[in-house]
């Protein structure tokens, strides 16, 4: 049976999906270990609420927190980023191969040239012509409607 859950990776999207939390990563990918107060100085937001972003990204694994005396210290961590880019890396595959077979298919010679310019219509053709009897019924035997709220005369 296929598996569609994965909590693991729905944390780690989850916590890739605020804006915020990306730039804390990409803080803490700079710098192989950062405070706290080092890694929220160039935020305009508030600690507490740094340290809410940081909740959620150690409950995805993708931080790790070390108290050292009075300073705790943050540092990444790749295996949930390593999960979600082998998921990922599974789709890219499948739109590469759809759409190297798309290319493949568009490129071919096969394909019927159109004519530069229009064919003319036969001598016999009359103008505005219909083109069906269906096509004529469907419109001839169209009724008119009423008006939204208001009952139809019997």
């Amino acid at each position: 049976m296929v598996k569609y859950q994965d909590e693991t990776l729905d944390r780690t999207f989850a916590a890739l999906s605020d804006p915020t939390r990306r730039a804390l990563l990409a803080r803490l990918g700079q710098q192989d270990s950062l405070s706290v107060s080092e890694l929220a100085a160039p935020f305009s937001i508030s600690l507490p609420a740094i340290m809410k972003h940081l909740d959620v990204l150690t409950d995805a694994g993708l931080v790790v927190r070390e108290k050292t005396g009075r300073t705790v210290s943050c540092r990444l961590t790749a295996q949930p980023m390593e999960q979600a880019m082998n998921w990922l890396n599974r789709y890219a595959q499948f739109w590469s191969d759809n759409l190297d077979r798309l290319a493949a298919f568009v490129e071919e010679d096969s394909w019927p040239t159109q004519p530069s310019t229009p064919i003319p219509a036969p001598a016999n053709a009359q103008p505005n012509a219909q083109a069906s009897r269906s096509r004529a019924g469907s419109v001839r035997g169209r009724k008119k409607s009423t008006p939204p709220g208001r009952k139809p005369n019997s």
